[in-house]
């Protein structure tokens, strides 16, 4: 049927939108409902590129007609096209955009969840884009006090960091989760996030960094009084006596179990580094005995 034919109703949409000496104000209106049409065609006819290019006009049509939360959904349809193509800038564009249109709906939740989406199909391809729109979506969150809904998103950025090998990100981005977890009482997350963080210094092998991140963390009550704090105590004695049998040991423990498994992969490797030399370094800081001092 001629006007079920999407390249028609593109046409017939776009004349709609354009002024002339006939035609004065657009009619967007009419214009939305013709694009909608035709990318719903051409979604059917697998030409995605098209379908994506009438979702776009479509989302302009229904925030120009005042519904920002269906042009933001057509936004969205339009980004899972460009995915499907592989047009990673436009996929990161377009779920921000989306975002961006939630937001003047009043609506963090799904804004976030924009942007993680766009986030995950780009973990692959752009990680670093990736992770930058993990940390929008969470900050969308933390700014309206919702951050107990970020914590998937807090694990996915802390992923991708590892993945990339950025492990001072990835201890960050885990502290930052532990405070999150703080400010919502959660304090079972919070605690295995700041023992995470341990653990990616460790992994590293930057023992005095480790030992800081320990030590600021072990000012916070909850932590203190943790199973995790305990747990990292008993590490680090063990760091400090060189003694690689029980690093070994501890690694295996339920604590560790009970982390993130891109944490126990890390946790399963420890020590990455000669631990023998802390031991000497620790007999060399001891204060020698002076058999002539009897007091």
């Amino acid at each position: 049927m001629a006007g079920s034919d999407p390249n028609k109703l593109m046409a017939k949409a776009d004349k709609l939108t354009r002024l002339s000496l006939t035609r004065w104000s657009a009619d967007w209106k009419s214009a939305t409902l013709l694009y909608e049409q035709a990318a719903n065609g051409f979604r059917i006819a697998k030409d995605y590129e098209k379908a994506k290019e009438a979702l776009e006009k479509a989302s302009k049509g229904q925030e120009l007609i005042s519904s920002p939360w269906d042009a933001a959904k057509h936004m969205e349809s339009a980004a899972a096209l460009a995915k499907e193509l592989g047009k990673w800038n436009e996929v990161a564009d377009f779920y921000r955009r989306a975002s961006e249109l939630y937001v003047v709906c009043g609506r963090s939740q799904p804004a976030s969840d924009a942007l993680a989406k766009g986030a995950r199909a780009l973990e692959d391809s752009v990680p670093d884009e990736a992770i930058q729109l993990y940390t929008d979506a969470c900050v969308l969150l933390e700014d309206d006090d919702k951050d107990q809904m970020a914590f998937d998103l807090y694990r996915a950025a802390t992923s991708v960091y590892i993945k990339l090998e950025k492990y001072t990100d990835a201890a960050a981005f885990l502290l930052r989760w532990g405070l999150a977890a703080d400010k919502c009482n959660a304090t079972n997350s919070q605690c295995k996030a700041y023992l995470s963080a341990i653990i990616v210094y460790l992994y590293v092998h930057d023992i005095k960094q480790a030992e800081k991140c320990y030590n600021d963390c072990s000012q916070v009550d909850t932590f203190s009084r943790s199973d995790q704090c305990r747990f990292a105590s008993k590490l680090f004695s063990a760091y400090t006596e060189g003694d690689v049998e029980e690093i070994k040991r501890l690694s295996q423990s339920s604590t560790v179990n009970n982390l993130d498994h891109m944490v126990i992969r890390l946790a399963r490797k420890l020590p990455t580094g000669d631990v023998s030399a802390l031991k000497t370094h620790a007999s060399d800081e001891q204060e020698p005995l002076d058999e002539d001092d009897l007091t």
